[in-house]
């Protein structure tokens, strides 16, 4: 019988990098609202409509200042235009070569919001998302059946994230279809999903559940897209720590099984 491995420390959760995002998201309706009203007041012909565009320049901007549980109430609504801001200005970041930079400022800014709104109310029924692409390409261990029919080899982060699921209870799916993680999340009906991906699928994830608060990490790509990806396990850890109240661990031990991938 192999010795048990040590799994990965969580650690704390990384300083969430959304500036960009933000600065966009509001920068742009209030510096119309400003210009909108200066006008205004500069000029009386059309003075009514310019009222009425800065008015609507100040609503557009004030769901970027929700936070807590307004935020949480008022997800659905805020995050559908967040997305439509994030998918409109995505061509001119792709033709400035800054697309993922754009997608991950505005997951970092999502991060930051949902850490805010979990860290005094944490969530209790919380679902881990993952990509059947962090399993190595060359291994026959069939997962998206069974987690537990891992090798626990430690050649890719299956192992540890199982290990940690088995002692934490927590509760997980690794999927190799965008929709059936869609469709999980929506039966399981989480107050929280903690989802890795890459930065195009985490933005469509946003999108495509703009419900479920979403707590993205994203994927790194050693050998480009869908081939032996990996993420930070102990990021993935620390979020579980962070946002979820822990359930009391069974007497379920890690699984050891012989064998390599």
């Amino acid at each position: 019988m192999k010795e048990p491995r040590a799994l990965p420390q969580p650690g704390p959760l990384p300083v969430e990098r959304g500036a960009l995002f933000l600065w966009v998201r509001r920068g742009v309706p209030l510096a119309l609202a400003v210009f909108a009203f200066a006008f205004a007041a500069l000029h009386s012909a059309g003075r009514g409509w310019w009222l009425l565009a800065g008015t609507g320049a100040l609503a557009a901007a004030w769901p970027s200042f929700l936070r807590g549980e307004a935020f949480l109430r008022n997800r659905a609504a805020v995050m559908r235009q967040d997305c439509l801001w994030t998918n409109a200005l995505r061509p001119l970041a792709r033709r400035l070569g800054q697309e993922d930079a754009w997608i991950l400022s505005f997951c970092g800014h999502n991060n930051q919001r949902v850490r805010e709104a979990l860290g005094s109310r944490r969530a209790k029924r919380a679902l881990i998302l993952l990509p059947h692409c962090i399993q190595m390409a060359r291994c026959k261990a069939g997962i998206l059946d069974d987690l537990q029919a891992c090798y626990d080899c430690g050649l890719c982060p299956v192992g540890d994230y199982m290990n940690a699921a088995l002692l934490n209870r927590w509760e997980g799916r690794i999927t190799n279809r965008s929709h059936k993680a869609y469709r999980e999340a929506r039966e399981f009906r989480p107050d929280l999903v903690v989802a890795v991906s890459c930065t195009d699928r985490l933005l469509k994830g946003l999108t495509k559940m703009p419900e479920i608060p979403c707590y993205v990490i994203p994927l790194s790509l050693p050998h480009g897209m869908c081939v032996d990806t990996d993420f930070s396990v102990p990021h993935v850890f620390a979020a579980m720590e962070a946002l979820v109240e822990p359930r009391r661990p069974g007497d379920i031990q890690p699984l050891r099984r012989e064998g390599i991938a």
